[in-house]
């Protein structure tokens, strides 16, 4: 089996930033100071997945990597844990989680192996439960979703894990239902809330937490659909963000900002940017 001797040339490089006559910048981080940095380049290695820049690509995992292996130099140094504990660890998870691979366990499709992962997750967590002593309060299942994630994702992880406890619809009809419902409640709120001259809500109203439950139950629908609503919007996003350049080009083609444009030009360009999209997608 092949030896990774540039990952242990790398952990050493690492601590020798740490070292007492290495980096001055690096001897004064901790786990907090650079917590950031982790979502950071996490959100930098996806933008070039997903613009399948392979060399881009790989220099942002190398900047993940960096986070890892920095944030388990800090905790060696505090002796709290190191990189072996931390790849001992996933290593040991990942195969007790893969028991159709490294066990007796089958699963014919992707889908039969999320319940697995799923139903070992739960038994994880119920003899942690046992284990604890008698008093301390157990933790629901929704415990594990970090609250630091962006509100979609948070969304995603704990309608998934909800579903894996039995609270689902019988069809997607039931969601469908669930969203017009949650619609109607988003439109009664903004009706009784006071608003300004605009047309916007004031303080000390409940259409934000409506406007919540009407994007939740549509995450709901999406991973009914076996859709991932975080990479969803995404291609929303970049298909806006394309769009809206079309906008752009035509406004300077012109010699003209956008913002001297009137909604009707603006609107035209946006049809032909969608045209666009329309005569250059693949057959």
């Amino acid at each position: 089996m092949e030896r990774h001797t540039d990952f242990d040339e790398f952990v050493d490089t690492i601590a020798a930033l740490r070292a007492p006559d290495g980096c001055p910048w690096d001897r004064v981080q901790t786990h907090d100071s650079i917590a950031h940095n982790m979502v950071e380049e996490a959100y930098e290695a996806v933008d070039a997945i997903e613009a399948h820049d392979l060399p881009h690509m790989q220099e942002e995992l190398g900047d993940v990597l960096l986070q890892v292996v920095l944030q388990s130099q800090i905790a060696k140094d505090a002796g709290e844990f190191d990189i072996d504990d931390v790849t001992r660890g996933i290593n040991a998870k990942i195969i007790r989680r893969h028991p159709h691979v490294f066990g007796d366990a089958k699963a014919g499709s992707a889908s039969e192996v999320l319940e697995i992962w799923e139903g070992i997750k739960r038994s994880e967590k119920s003899g942690a439960s046992e284990a604890e002593a008698e008093g301390k309060a157990r933790e629901g299942i929704l415990e594990s979703v970090p609250g630091a994630l962006p509100a979609l994702m948070q969304a995603q992880k704990m309608s998934r894990k909800a579903v894996s406890a039995g609270f689902e619809w019988e069809s997607l009809k039931g969601v469908w239902d669930q969203v017009f419902s949650e619609i109607d409640e988003l439109k009664c709120a903004y009706e009784a809330a006071p608003k300004d001259a605009k047309g916007a809500v004031l303080e000390g109203h409940d259409v934000e937490l409506e406007m919540g439950d009407v994007l939740f139950s549509l995450v709901n629908v999406a991973r009914k659909m076996g859709v991932d609503a975080e990479s969803a919007l995404r291609a929303g996003c970049l298909k806006f963000r394309s769009r809206w350049s079309h906008i752009e080009e035509g406004a300077w083609s012109q010699g003209r900002e956008v913002d001297e444009l009137s909604i009707d030009e603006m609107e035209a360009l946006w049809s032909e940017a969608k045209r666009c999209e329309r005569e250059s997608a693949p057959d």
